[in-house]
């Protein structure tokens, strides 16, 4: 009995623990950032993603669906122009000493309670020279919300804080 009873306090700890946890954003700074001010970003598409229910009642059938988007490129280029940054439509060759490339990429998924709660979807941004195109800054970090558009601006903007902090 006291094992049963055991397993499910730790089973019932393991599944709070989990359920809302996102991981602490990772970032690996190579060289400093400080004299950019212009960034490039690669082109990067739209992605639509989208919630739904069904419930029924006396009187038939309803739904309801609510339908998010998210340019990863444009939250990207949100943050850095609140920092200060100014976006550049390509790389300038009289200013390229001050230009950063910034890659995006989503990185990775993980379950949370076995898949039971939902998943969080992690990004990976790095920070580039334009210049000797060595890379000055990596991050990555994790997000979590009612869409997957949701999870990646959530994301973006936990690893650029990350990333942008001194």
């Amino acid at each position: 009995m006291k094992a049963v009873r055991l397993l499910v306090i730790i089973f019932i700890g393991i599944l709070v623990n989990s359920c809302a946890t996102l991981k602490v954003p990772s970032v690996t700074k190579y060289d400093s950032i400080e004299g950019y001010k212009y960034f490039v970003i690669p082109t990067t598409s739209n992605l639509t993603s989208g919630t739904g229910s069904v419930y029924g009642g006396d009187y038939g059938v309803y739904g309801a669906t609510t339908t998010k988007s998210v340019n990863p490129g444009d939250v990207i280029t949100g943050i850095m122009m609140k920092q200060g940054f100014i976006r550049l439509p390509e790389i300038n060759p009289e200013i390229i000493n001050e230009t950063l490339i910034i890659n995006y990429g989503e990185s990775g998924r993980r379950n949370i309670a076995g898949g039971l709660v939902g998943y969080t979807i992690e990004v990976t941004i790095n920070f580039v020279s334009a210049k000797s195109h060595k890379t000055l800054a990596s991050g990555s970090a994790e997000g979590m919300g009612e869409t997957e558009a949701d999870d990646i601006r959530q994301a973006i903007t936990r690893c650029l804080s990350a990333l942008l902090s001194k």
